[in-house]
């Protein structure tokens, strides 16, 4: 491993006492509900698993805690706090994403044209058990045509019609952009004409890598990039219609989508780890090292925008993954759903240090003094 974990205690973590990380507990229930009766989460490479976390899930079920106090007592009860610390010095570093609300139509017209789409039946899953002879081993999609794999076409390929007559539309955006960033985000929750609410959550992609619109525009000198953010970007790309097709393009990655009612509108979509997210306690991490369900302790001195210019010290719950999470102490932080949830994301990037919370009997696995 390239980072060690050093253990610390409760005491030892910036701003845990003006923590409230009651929302968590119904969280840990959601896991166990999983956990027990679907499978458990496959365990990352650091070793802790969902049996380790069993104890926490079975207790999380059965008390009743109301206050903040509690909340605290019960994580201090179960778990051990680590400090990620990366060999190389670095510290940790955190963006953030949300669920975008969007305006569509079942229907196109001349307003709402631009389609989300289902995963089609030619997208199959690429391992090395199918893996052709020169397809890129980064990707883990491809498209099967008359019995041979290949590279499913790009962004480009599909917005300019490769998909059309297919039958796979769920709905109809007003504009390119708006479609865009429900990809970058990975879900979205559309709203109907008529008041009604569907939502759409990751299914699968074409498997080309992920280009960063921003880090193309600041490239191309289009925006600063001490200023950028979500919010910066998606404003040149509306001041810029006619480069925005050209602009997109570049990422050529697609997502694909599947439906989902809108059981609680309180709660996240059902992310990585099968669970809906619960709203700024959710935590998006690198899967090959991690396991789903695990507490992390997120402390960053400069990301202040997110609570009312206080540093940001939150317990969080790793319940989802992303392509762009790599690394022991990496993250992604689930502001919410709807347009305020996505002014808190659109700026964050910052460093903070990962304090990962391991189940009490596991922690002598750890704990090298």
């Amino acid at each position: 491993m390239d980072f060690d974990l050093q253990r610390v205690d409760f005491s030892g973590l910036p701003g845990w006492q003006d923590d409230n990380p009651l929302p968590l507990l119904a969280a840990l229930k959601r896991c166990r509900n999983h956990v027990t009766t679907v499978k458990p989460h496959k365990t990352g490479s650091l070793g802790v698993s969902s049996a380790d976390l069993m104890p926490a899930y079975e207790a999380a079920a059965t008390v009743e805690i109301r206050t903040a106090d509690t909340a605290r007592a019960f994580f201090e009860e179960h778990f051990v706090p680590f400090k990620i610390v990366r060999r190389d010095g670095k510290p940790g570093f955190v963006t953030a994403f949300y669920e975008p609300e969007v305006l569509v139509s079942a229907t196109p017209d001349e307003t709402f044209r631009f389609p989300f789409y289902r995963r089609p039946d030619d997208l199959i899953d690429v391992d090395d058990s199918n893996r052709p002879d020169g397809l890129d081993p980064y990707f883990a999609f491809g498209r099967l045509k008359d019995g041979v794999i290949g590279e499913y076409p790009d962004r480009k390929a599909i917005e300019q019609g490769f998909l059309a007559g297919r039958g796979l539309e769920i709905a109809y955006a007003k504009s390119n952009v708006d479609v865009f960033f429900a990809h970058v985000q990975g879900a979205a929750r559309l709203v109907f004409p008529d008041g009604s609410m569907k939502r759409i959550t990751y299914a699968a992609k074409t498997g080309h890598y992920f280009s960063a619109t921003g880090k193309l525009l600041i490239e191309r000198g289009k925006i600063d990039a001490a200023s950028v953010s979500m919010q910066s970007i998606r404003q040149w790309l509306d001041d810029h219609p006619d480069e925005t097709d050209e602009v997109l393009w570049h990422n050529r990655s697609f997502i694909f989508f599947r439906e989902a009612e809108v059981d609680d509108t309180g709660l996240g979509p059902v992310a990585a780890a099968k669970v809906a997210l619960e709203p700024g306690r959710s935590l998006a991490v690198d899967r090959l090292i991690h396991t789903f369900g695990v507490p992390f302790f997120i402390s960053s001195d400069s990301l202040t925008s997110i609570d009312s210019g206080r540093p940001f010290r939150r317990l969080m719950l790793a319940l989802d993954t992303g392509s762009a999470i790599v690394g022991p102490a990496r993250g992604d932080l689930f502001t919410g759903s709807g347009d305020e949830a996505g002014r808190l994301a659109g700026g964050v990037r910052n460093d903070a240090d990962f304090f990962i919370f391991v189940p009490k009997a596991a922690a002598a696995r750890y704990d090298h003094g």
